[in-house]
């Protein structure tokens, strides 16, 4: 693929990238406000479901949708109070909950990490035996570079088997696509979309498929809300549940809710980031723990690899039950149907 193509290509998918600053249900019950972990992208398209099909509403809460500008900044501002609730990365939560933020996760959304390296069909690569030998590229500063001893030791591989540059977040795919290097290490709920929308087809090699299935994304609240709302906050986690299931069983009209309020993308990027998402309801296809529900085993694993890999002070002493609380999960099993309150009017 030529210079010209890649730039206009990646030009065009940026500009697709919209600026939305909420989405509101029409309700005037009790208000809510969900920060994401960064703007708005197609992986969040079951909360825009959730909102759209009337879940929130039935539960008598006025919900808002926020972006975000990383994981990081949501913990903080669910800590300060600036929103009710963040969707955030299990491990940086865990960070952060070891530099003493006031928040609990309440809601695992993301069973599974979606780590991934993600590479282009046309480079032969189809495992990850084929990345011996090979170079990939990922941010500096990211969580997937500090833990990728953790990855290479799960391949049996030595360090510089796979050679690692760094890159920066937008320059990682048109690097991809010009041959700079071989694969990036990424998100797949949101590399491998993008890299469909540029008409590419993308080859995802799960970190989980080589023995890593860390906790992804969940719901972050604050420990004053887990005081002082808990009504409130079962009715949220209620509605989030059974709308992201939903969501999940209902693609094509959970892409229009999302188009509806964040325009530019195509059907099939929405699609394919919706089935990555998805993917990520259940630990296992054998699984009979209620979706969203954590476990000590789970949460304590977070908290070894924080301080092996992350850097996080090995002195601090946290435990599971300051890190999660399934207390205000509704119980919901895999196969459950559900039904939008938007069809029963």
């Amino acid at each position: 693929m030529n210079k010209k193509k890649i730039a206009a290509m990646t030009a065009a998918l940026a500009i697709a990238i919209p600026l939305v600053s909420s989405c509101s249900s029409a309700s005037n019950g009790d208000s809510v406000d969900i920060m994401m972990d960064v703007g708005y992208l197609p992986k969040h398209a079951p909360f825009f479901a959730a909102v759209a099909e009337g879940f929130f509403e039935e539960e008598g809460l006025d919900v808002s949708l926020m972006p975000g500008s990383g994981s990081n900044n949501t913990v903080t501002s669910v800590e300060t109070g600036r929103v009710f609730a963040g969707f955030a990365d299990f491990g940086v939560t865990v960070m952060n909950q070891g530099r003493g933020a006031q928040v609990r996760q309440v809601n695992l959304l993301q069973a599974r990490s979606s780590y991934a390296a993600v590479a282009d069909k046309e480079s032969g690569i189809e495992s990850w035996d084929d990345l011996k030998g090979k170079t990939v590229a990922t941010e500096g500063a990211g969580a997937m570079v500090s833990m990728w001893p953790y990855a290479l030791n799960q391949l049996g591989y030595a360090e510089g088997d796979i050679n690692v540059v760094h890159a920066s977040s937008e320059s990682k795919i048109p690097g991809l696509l010009a041959h700079q290097w071989d694969a990036n290490l990424a998100l797949a709920v949101s590399d491998a979309p993008a890299l469909a929308a540029l008409g590419i087809e993308p080859v995802v090699l799960n970190w989980a498929d080589i023995g890593i299935s860390l906790y992804g994304n969940g719901m972050v609240v604050s420990n004053e809300t887990i005081e002082k709302e808990p009504e409130k906050l079962e009715k949220f986690n209620r509605a989030l549940q059974k709308g992201f299931l939903w969501a999940c069983e209902n693609p094509e009209k959970t892409y229009k809710d999302f188009n509806a309020e964040v325009q530019g993308y195509e059907e099939s990027t929405i699609l394919l980031a919706l089935e990555e998402q998805c993917a990520l309801n259940w630990q296992s296809d054998t699984t009979t723990d209620p979706f969203g529900t954590m476990s000590d085993e789970g949460v304590q694993e977070m908290i070894d690899v924080a301080q092996e890999y992350l850097g996080m002070d090995p002195s601090v002493s946290i435990t599971p039950d300051q890190v999660y609380t399934n207390e205000f999960i509704t119980p919901i099993n895999k196969g459950t149907v559900i039904a939008a309150p938007s069809q029963k009017k």
